[in-house]
């Protein structure tokens, strides 16, 4: 069964730096029907302008995964942490007992886009952690890479849940598969771009929750970005 989460239907916070669309419940927007899907509990788009960005605040028992579409996110945190994060690379942050960030566009020009995403971790009181990997864009062209996943293989971002994480930049005509196992479900956000998942057309911004689906058959009708979370 495939269900779609319309981009046009998504909550919105608006600011004048800020623009994030939240698919789930999120902040002041609260929808009791769009609370997450199995452990993914955020996906926000956040457009955040130059010049500007997250001031410093805190989170704890949430697994955050920051991925950027476009410019460049500068980030700091209470564990220390000073870095930068680009289109194709991944961060992650445990938050655990506790940890405070800020996140900052230091263009002077260009808009900053990112997806910020939060899962709920398979336990509570982690210590807090940090993980920054990269996954160039040229290295992943029509497949699907795994970006993130809950034992680390291939090179991917650890997280501490049951969960694999895959990114996807599909030109014009490209088509890829993923099979989930039996009791798996799958989560796919369009990151841009327009695809058809299962014979359901999905465009910038939309969401679909997948379960009791043994494949998940993806087809680019334009240039295209996805995400894809493979969940218990």
């Amino acid at each position: 069964m495939l269900t779609i989460r319309p981009a046009a239907e998504r909550g919105q916070t608006r600011t004048d730096w800020l623009d994030s669309r939240h698919t789930f419940s999120f902040n002041r927007y609260y929808d009791p029907a769009q609370m997450g899907f199995r452990t993914l509990r955020v996906i926000n788009d956040d457009f955040v302008k130059a010049g500007a960005g997250f001031g410093t605040h805190g989170h704890r028992d949430m697994e955050i995964l920051t991925w950027v579409l476009d410019g460049a996110i500068d980030h700091k945190d209470s564990m220390g942490t000073g870095s930068t994060i680009r289109p194709g690379e991944i961060q992650r942050m445990t938050a655990g007992t506790g940890v405070t960030h800020s996140e900052f566009n230091h263009s002077s020009s260009d808009e900053l886009r990112l997806l910020q995403i939060w899962i709920v971790p398979s336990e509570n009181g982690l210590t807090p952690g940090y993980e920054q990997r990269e996954f160039p864009l040229g290295a992943r062209p029509g497949r699907l890479c795994l970006v993130a996943s809950g034992d680390g293989r291939d090179g991917s971002t650890s997280i501490h849940q049951d969960a694999d994480v895959y990114a996807a930049t599909l030109a014009a005509g490209d088509a890829v598969a993923h099979s989930l196992q039996p009791g798996r479900h799958a989560w796919i956000q369009i990151a841009r771009g327009n695809v058809t998942v299962n014979g359901a057309d999905l465009r910038d911004g939309d969401g679909a929750s997948l379960s009791d689906e043994r494949e998940i058959a993806i087809r680019a009708d334009s240039a295209a970005e996805i995400l894809l979370f493979d969940l218990a």
